[in-house]
């Protein structure tokens, strides 16, 4: 089931299709990591990554945790709260967009330490025509003003 937590003002629109699954990168299965429960683990990631993998399962206990996008310290973008009973059979995976720079994808157990998971994230779509290197002598305008 999917719901939106958020107020009425912010509606958002989900599909869910299991007729096309898409399956986790090798690169995504084997940079797995366990986070105990109650803990959490930062993922950050270049300008130029436009999306990340996020895979997240157990050893079939219960999976309760929180996803979330961050730009800049502790300004949250996207949050996603999730829990399934069996976390082997039913885990987790999604891609998620992660556009502009300084982006950080935190994940936390939120289950009791008795209920460790196992996290992957990696990046999908990398841009290789984004550069975060300065330019000199770049065109640099001032208070929009380009016909000065």
């Amino acid at each position: 089931a999917i719901r939106n937590i958020g107020q009425l003002e912010f509606p958002f629109a989900a599909k869910v299709n299991a007729a096309m699954v898409v399956q986790p990168s090798a690169e995504c299965l084997a940079s797995s990591q366990t986070i105990q429960g109650g803990a959490l683990r930062t993922y950050p990631f270049e300008t130029g990554v436009d999306s990340v993998q996020i895979l997240l399962q157990t050893d079939g206990r219960p999976l309760n945790s929180r996803i979330e996008l961050l730009q800049g310290p502790n300004n949250n973008k996207q949050v996603i709260e999730l829990y399934t009973e069996d976390g082997l059979n039913r885990p987790f995976f999604c891609f998620l967009e992660t556009p502009g720079s300084g982006n950080v994808i935190r994940v936390v157990n939120t289950a009791p330490v008795e209920f460790p998971m196992a996290a992957a994230v990696v990046p999908h779509l990398i841009n290789t025509e984004m550069t975060s290197d300065a330019v000199l002598g770049g065109d640099v305008v001032i208070g929009g003003d380009i016909g000065w």
